[in-house]
């Protein structure tokens, strides 16, 4: 049985650590591509910066994908994605070797690049 999806910010409300916002963004993204809904992107998540305290990473992670996934489905992007606090005022990758890197430049994203994250074509993949 497949679990109800519940909305991005009701989900994102109990993040306490960086492992547990890896798992739940991605287990967030595979729920709504089983069953898209606008309604479960439409309230801005609580900006998780004060407490994993990671310069504002997994914001823009947060906004990326809902704005990613709004995208994918033909859905109009949530207006709170567009946030100055839902963007890196510095460029973060998702690799450190400059190879990688280069690659992650050319690859990454539209939703991600746009808020300074580099990251691979199918970050939010499965194997």
């Amino acid at each position: 049985m497949i679990a109800v999806a519940q909305p991005l910010a009701t989900v994102m409300a109990s993040i306490k650590n960086a492992d547990e916002f890896s798992y739940t963004i991605r287990d967030f993204a595979d729920r709504f591509h089983e069953s898209p809904d606008p309604s479960l992107l439409a309230t801005a998540p609580d900006l998780l910066e004060p407490t994993l305290q990671d310069d504002g990473v997994a914001d823009a992670w947060i906004a990326s994908v809902a704005a990613y996934l709004a995208e994918t489905h033909g859905m109009p992007t949530p207006l709170w994605t567009r946030g100055a606090a839902r963007c890196l005022t510095k460029p973060w990758f998702a690799a450190k070797s400059p190879n990688l890197k280069a690659i992650l430049l050319q690859e990454s994203p539209a939703a991600f690049r746009v808020r300074n994250l580099f990251v691979s074509a199918n970050a939010l993949s499965r194997a």
